[in-house]
């Protein structure tokens, strides 16, 4: 009995200093983590200054921060806070929607390739806006807005109903549905603009996806829908982690996940949607931004969600600058640049890392 005691007491003091190095890991890598997200949004503030000073005609930060506080009538203070200040912040809240939206998709369905347009967001506003421009005649482009959230949420909607189909959603269903109804709404935009010109006309400046032309309007009448639903988004990543698991473990787990899955799919459609109706669809930045938030975090989504938002607002902000200075005095549209940056970093990810499922 000593001696087995004594076994005991020599295997719980050696246990002891392991738990703590393991302690004081998971600590440090928090630490780490944190000050990357802390850096990350430095950057992000950084890209927004570059933003509001560079473009056609390039502004000193002095003057840009004078005209943020306060509005003299001149030309630098309109350039400012009526063409700049919303395409920033505009872009800020579309790729921070697209980031989220995208990390929540990939994790929801452990599919590495899933983006927004998987749930039908994209189609489903393009079909929103040729209703409204072919069929009811509306020619102004805020209110295209409109139709465009309605059109991608009822898309998405049916999406996710198609895919839920039985006792609970099926990734792989999910896909087929998305597939489905995508192609379907596709075959009636195609068939639309075939037949009407002028909607034709109208609805390419809205399809290749850009931030020009939007107003702070956008922001205050937008915004809250993509902020309330990232707040909701941010929040997710515990219950995101168990469906990782499968959906029996993760009950195990005492995690309610039917639940999960409907707030995913909500804040999906709200987010995504409203971006899409804000800026047009734009590709690369829900399916790429994720992996690297991965490269860097690895797998927990309570970190690859608010990095993906950081990283993907960057991302977008930057693409938008990038394409006011390459062709100056013109401009290329931030979905252009997305398309021309984004293949080849997508690409290069694929090489780089093997990408199973989730």
């Amino acid at each position: 009995m000593t001696i087995m005691s004594g076994s005991v007491v020599e295997t719980k003091t050696a246990a002891a200093p392991a738990d703590r190095t393991q302690a004081a890991q998971r600590r440090r890598g928090t630490g780490l983590r944190a000050g990357g997200l802390v850096l990350a949004l430095a950057v992000l503030v950084l890209m927004a200054g570059l933003s509001l000073a560079f473009g056609a005609k390039h502004l000193p930060l002095g003057t840009v921060w004078d005209a943020l506080h306060r509005d003299d009538g001149g030309q630098a203070a309109y350039i400012v806070r009526e063409v700049r200040l919303p395409r920033v912040i505009l872009g800020a809240l579309t790729g921070m929607a697209l980031g989220l939206s995208g990390a929540i998709m990939q994790a929801m369905t452990r599919n590495p390739l899933a983006d927004p347009g998987l749930f039908g967001i994209e189609i489903g506003a393009s079909a929103g806006v040729v209703i409204a421009i072919a069929l009811l005649g509306i020619t102004a482009p805020v209110a295209f807005v409109w139709f465009a959230l309605a059109g991608s949420a009822a898309a998405a909607t049916l999406v996710y109903s198609l895919g839920s189909a039985g006792r609970y959603p099926s990734p792989d269903r999910m896909v087929l549905a998305g597939a489905g109804v995508g192609a379907a709404l596709a075959a009636f935009v195609t068939t639309v603009l075939l037949l009407d010109g002028q909607a034709f006309d109208r609805y390419r400046f809205w399809v290749i996806g850009s931030l020009a032309g939007r107003g702070l309007n956008l922001v205050w009448q937008l915004g809250p829908f993509i902020l309330v639903a990232a707040v909701v988004a941010l929040g997710l990543g515990r219950g995101l982690n168990a469906l990782a698991l499968g959906q029996d473990t993760g009950q195990v787990l005492g995690v309610n996940v039917t639940a999960v899955r409907v707030a995913s799919a909500v804040t999906v459609i709200v987010m995504a949607g409203t971006s899409t109706a804000i800026a047009g669809p734009i590709g690369f930045v829900g399916l790429a931004v994720p992996h690297v938030a991965r490269l860097l975090v690895g797998q927990d989504n309570r970190w690859v969600l608010p990095y993906s938002a950081v990283l993907a607002a960057i991302l977008l902000i930057a693409a938008d600058l990038i394409g006011r200075l390459i062709i100056a005095p013109s401009e290329l549209e931030v979905g252009l640049v997305m398309s021309f940056v984004g293949a080849p970093v997508f690409i290069a990810l694929c090489r780089r890392r093997r990408m199973g499922r989730l």
